[in-house]
């Protein structure tokens, strides 16, 4: 299911609309993606737009505080491991992923098969979340999202 999310990140993210389910659907069969995967991929997509539409900060929601803290219950704990955790309580104490964007992430996140998701699982989630609020992450966070940890050499 990632790869058919990532191969629809890099087609599609420069602003480029993202075609209706049906020719995406035709259009990643085309390419050779298997039908289990396109169809697990539309359907987290669809997950994608509702759980978007619905988390938009609106002007009567009370806002987290600075000093608030996000609790995850066992269920997300054990579902998204310590390194996914990490590395959502970073992009949130940077202030790069506003509250009601990581309620996004998080839940795209849930609905990924298997766990506890991957780092990189979880980079893709956070890229594809930015997409879908049609906001592009700050340039550092955007190299941090799309850089491959093993390639860099300690100073």
């Amino acid at each position: 299911m990632f790869e058919v999310l990532a191969f629809v990140y890099e087609n599609y993210y420069t602003g480029e609309s993202c075609p209706e389910a049906a020719h995406l659907e035709r259009k990643l069969n085309a390419v050779g993606f298997e039908s289990e995967e396109i169809d697990d991929a539309l359907s987290w997509l669809k997950g994608l737009d509702t759980a978007a539409q619905r988390s938009a900060p609106q002007p009567w929601l009370v806002q987290p505080s600075p000093g608030s803290i996000r609790i995850y219950p066992s269920y997300e704990q054990s579902h998204l491991g310590t390194k996914a955790l990490g590395f959502i309580r970073f992009l949130d104490g940077s202030g790069v992923l506003p509250a009601h964007m990581r309620e996004v992430v998080i839940d795209r996140a849930m609905a990924a098969p298997g766990g506890p998701v991957t780092l990189d699982d979880l980079k893709l989630i956070v890229l594809m979340v930015y997409w879908s609020f049609g906001q592009e992450p700050d340039p550092l966070v955007l190299d941090e999202l799309c850089d491959d940890a093993q390639d860099r050499i300690a100073h």
